[in-house]
Formats: C-alpha cells, structure tokens, sequence
C-alpha cells in the first residue's frame, strides 16, 4: 500500500510539473558553460602591448579614463596575465568598460549580446522571464516545482528498487538494455536507467536551487548551522573606519591604490584575478577579492580590507574565516551550478539537467500508457502494428 501511495505520488507530482521541470533543464544546460564562453569572448579586449615595453598605468588614471566614458567606477579587476585589460565596474546594472592597462585607452564594453542572450535564457530559467508583478508568481510557479522536482527524484530512488531485490532485476535498471520489445519497454528502462545515475547530483543542483527560491530555506541553512540569517542587503564581512577626524593618517591622504594592490597581490603568488573595490563615499577602508580558482569556487576565494591611508590591515578572511551557515551559503551558489568542483562539476551538472529531459519525456510516455491510452481501446490488428 505505501509503495502504491508513492507511485501515484511521485506519477501525479511527473505530469503537473514535467513541463515546468522541462524548461528549467532546457535553460539549465544551455547555461551550463556561460562563463567559459564569456571568457572566450571577452579575449577580443587582450592585447600585446607589454611586448613594447610599456609599463601598467596607475590604477587611479584607469579609473579618471573609465569616468570620462561616463562610467561611476566602483571596481576594478584585474587578470594575472600581462595581455589583459583591466574591467571597470560601475556597480549592478551600471554597465563596465574593458581599458587597455598600459595604455589607458577604452576597449569597449564585455561582449553584450551573448551577455543579452545568457541573460534572457536565466530569466527563463528563474521565472519565465516575466516582467513586473507577473514575475513573483512566475517564481513561485518554479520553486514549487522544483520542489516538487525533488520529491521525483527521492521518490523515484524509493521506486527504482525492484520487489524483490536481486542482481538480474537490479542491472535491469542499472544499464540500458537492447532486448525491450517495444516502445513501453525501452522507456521503461531509460526512465530508470536516466533516474538512477542521475539522482545524486540532481538532489544537489534541485535543493541548492530551493535556497534562491525560498527564504524560508535560505533560514533554513543557518538555522541548520545554529545560527541567525543576515538581515537583507547585509556586509557581515565589512569593517567600520577606525579613524576619526583630526587623526594624522586622515590628515595624509589615502596612498596610492597601486601601493594597495601591491599588498594584496602579496597574499598569494598563484592568483588569477584581484578585484579591487574601491570606498564608499565617506568611508577609507579599500576591499580586495583575490581569487585563485575559476572565479566561482568559494574555497579560492579571499578578501582582504585595507586602510586607504595607512596600508594597515584591517581584514584578512578565507573561506575557512566565515561562520559554517556563511560558509555553507558560499558553497550552495556555485553547488547549483556545478561550479564548485570546476570544468567537471560543470560538466555534470549539465549532464543531468540534459537527463531529466529524457526522464520528462519518458515519464510522460509512461503516464500516457496508463491513464489516457486505457480510454481508447485498439484492435489487436492494430496493437499488432503499432506496439506501445
């Protein structure tokens, strides 16, 4: 009786969401390698001027080049590879600029129709790309089925053991077969095949996702680590100024950002890009992000605060450094994603979101020979033709 609950469970939960599942997994694997590809085409920006001897200009002049351009520059990154631009950011939705580091001309903006494109097959993939009011309710619609989603797949795990637990009936549905009869069956086999080596990596990419969906479980994973959500908009990272007006460090002036970035290259001779963030308005403390994985993998990722005026440290934190519910929260972006583990976590992460298709489909087929096809009797003369 359980095991038949589950089943009418886990085939009703399949054809209320599939096609809902369906186009999350189509957008999912189309954006399995999008920052590879930005990366790729970014390399138009790179240039060999270091060949001529030229020297990196100060990163204040690369700042006065960029607000010339009308950008309010808040950041610029930088790449450990001499051929490379520096990228001025003017904050979310701010647009950035790509700037030739030794020459200090303006390159243009990062590659903005493959950004377009990407960036439309995530709104897709997040809320149907719905627009104003519509887009909550489109978000709604998505997190609730992936979690049901989830229920497919553990429930589907439950399911995929036979009655009776033996070796043949187990690598029946552990490797695709060539003797099924007929269509029924060859979907049959797929639907499980796909679903067991699928579930692992899927129970990661489909509960990550619940945390982007619901607040209640991005609580849910501090509250697992003993310890209170950070209120919205949040710095639990930064540092107030601890200078106060009349002091003398205040008095000389902020040293040159260049002297800063000196330092925090100084953390690590195998980094890959140092993001450096400049003041707020009122403030003196410069914030670094050194970064030597992908960009998107938390446990090569550091920060480092400095003094504008004095140099002096004021904080140095890795992944290590955070809190457990900071630290898992760090993990789960780049878990959905697959980015956490590199080109093969990535890899993997698109694999599956490519299976569920197929599960879609085949589960579809399934639902479809049991309760629409029993309503339309066939001859046998037919059923002889056309085997489902």
């Amino acid at each position: 009786m359980f095991r038949k609950t589950i089943f009418w469970l886990h085939l009703g939960s399949g054809v209320i969401t599939g096609l809902v599942v369906a186009m999350m997994s189509v957008t999912g694997v189309f954006l399995t390698y999008q920052n590879q590809i930005f990366s790729w085409s970014d390399r138009a920006f790179y240039s060999d001027a270091i060949s001529a001897g030229e020297g990196m200009r100060p990163a204040e002049l690369l700042i006065d080049a960029a607000q010339s351009a009308d950008l309010k520059v808040t950041s610029l990154k930088y790449w450990n590879d001499p051929e490379a631009p520096v990228l001025a950011s003017g904050g979310r939705g701010e647009g950035s600029l790509f700037i030739d580091a030794y020459t200090g001309e303006i390159l243009g903006e990062p590659s903005q129709g493959i950004r377009n494109l990407f960036s439309t097959v995530t709104r897709w993939h997040r809320w149907f790309n719905a627009t104003g009011e519509s887009r909550q309710t489109a978000r709604l619609i998505t997190g609730v089925s992936n979690l049901a989603f989830l229920f497919l797949v553990v429930s589907g795990m439950y399911l995929w053991l036979p009655k009776l637990i033996r070796w043949p009936l187990l690598r029946e549905r552990l490797v695709f077969s060539s003797r099924t009869k007929n269509a029924k069956q060859r979907d049959f086999n797929w639907h499980h095949v796909f679903g067991i080596w699928s579930a692992i990596p899927l129970i990661v990419v489909i509960a990550t996702a619940s945390v982007f969906s619901f607040s209640w479980a991005n609580d849910l994973v501090y509250a697992i680590a003993g310890e209170e959500p950070p209120s919205r908009g949040s710095s639990p990272s930064s540092v107030p100024s601890t200078n106060t007006p009349g002091e003398s460090t205040q008095q000389s002036g902020p040293l040159p950002l260049d002297d800063l970035m000196a330092t925090a290259r100084s953390k690590s001779d195998d980094w890959k890009t140092i993001t450096l963030n400049l003041p707020k308005q009122g403030e003196n403390l410069v914030s670094f992000r050194i970064d030597t994985g992908s960009g998107r993998q938390p446990q090569y990722q550091s920060t480092l605060t400095l003094d504008a005026n004095t140099g002096q440290t004021m904080t140095y934190e890795t992944l290590a450094d955070r809190t457990p519910g900071r630290q898992a929260r760090s993990w789960i972006r780049f878990l959905h994603t697959g980015e956490a583990f590199g080109f093969t976590g990535q890899t993997i992460a698109g694999l599956v979101s490519f299976t569920s298709l197929f599960m879609v489909w085949t589960g579809f087929a399934l639902a479809w020979r049991r309760l629409i096809s029993p309503l339309f009797p066939i001859t046998a003369d037919t059923r002889a033709r056309h085997p489902l």
